[in-house]
């Protein structure tokens, strides 16, 4: 017999619906593991379905560990801002950026494969998926060791992840690094510097700018060492916009990033920047489209 007593224990083991529980005591006789089974099994369902949606909200966590010298950056998407305030996709991202720090996976599928739980990543976050109804995705993260600070903006919009050398040594050369994290969320530098942009990457911005210098009139006529002089200004104006550590530092347009860290006693040695979504092509919906869609 299905007493209501185990429909309620089912429920609050598994957070599925009061019906569903009931459903799956009936379909195994009232053996509660089984209906667990039976539970995660239609939920796996229930994702699957949700799977091809397309997810491009969600939060980019940084998690320092408490000694500050292992840092990770995480993205996990979802299909609306509203379900990356939930609590409970809070406290999975919360617990998945506490593995990656202590595991240090090589990918997010060795990731998934990990043990959190008493299950592992994958299977959780399916749970999660049939649970609340949007899909979801562990889309990408970076795991620093060394000196890290990190820095998020607007609630997990933008999360930058620093390695900066001395950075722990006193209160300023910490906070010296996290103005720099700052920077990195705002300005959104392509490079650490100048000296590790790619030849390919200088060739071709050079191919642009001569290019637009033999096009304006003003420049026929000129001798070549003068065009290269022209030239080797544009470039280093594409470093300073481009390379961090060339960059004018936002707090103080006086100096260079790298002056400011220097003062500091900081070396910065490399960042990460992820931001929520980008790159992810999001679904445009005519509304007037989807009403007729509906209708028929």
């Amino acid at each position: 017999m299905i007493t209501a007593a185990m429909v309620k224990e089912l429920r609050e083991i598994t957070s599925a619906g009061m019906l569903d529980c009931q459903k799956a005591l009936k379909a195994t006789d009232g053996d509660m593991d089984k209906a667990i089974e039976f539970l995660r099994e239609k939920g796996l369902a229930t994702a699957a379905k949700k799977a091809g949606r397309i997810a491009a909200e969600g939060i980019v966590k940084a998690y320092l560990t408490d000694d500050k010298k292992v840092g990770v950056l995480l993205e996990v998407n979802s299909e609306t801002d509203f379900v990356a305030k939930n609590e409970e996709f809070q406290n999975f991202v919360n617990d998945v950026a506490k593995l990656i720090a202590e595991k240090n996976p090589k990918d997010v599928e060795e990731l998934k494969e990990l043990p959190l739980g008493g299950e592992t990543v994958g299977a959780k976050l399916t749970a999660l998926i049939a649970k609340i109804g949007e899909n979801m995705n562990i889309r990408r993260f970076s795991r620093i060791e060394g000196n890290v600070c990190s820095y998020t903006h607007a609630g997990g919009r933008i999360g930058v992840l620093v390695q900066a050398e001395n950075a722990l040594n006193t209160e300023n050369s910490y906070e010296a690094a996290r103005d720099v994290a700052m920077q990195i969320a705002a300005i959104n530098p392509l490079y650490l510097s100048k000296e590790v942009v790619p030849a390919a990457d200088v060739e071709h911005e050079k191919g642009i700018i001569v290019a637009q210098i033999k096009e304006d009139p003003k420049n026929a006529g000129k001798p070549d060492n003068i065009i290269e002089k022209m030239v080797m200004g544009k470039i280093n104006k594409f470093y300073e916009n481009n390379c961090l550590l060339q960059q004018e530092f936002v707090k103080d347009s006086d100096q260079k990033v790298q002056a400011y860290l220097a003062a500091n006693g900081v070396n910065l040695l490399k960042f990460v920047r992820f931001e929520k979504g980008e790159g992810i092509e999001k679904k445009q919906e005519n509304f007037a489209e989807e009403v007729m869609k509906q209708i028929k």
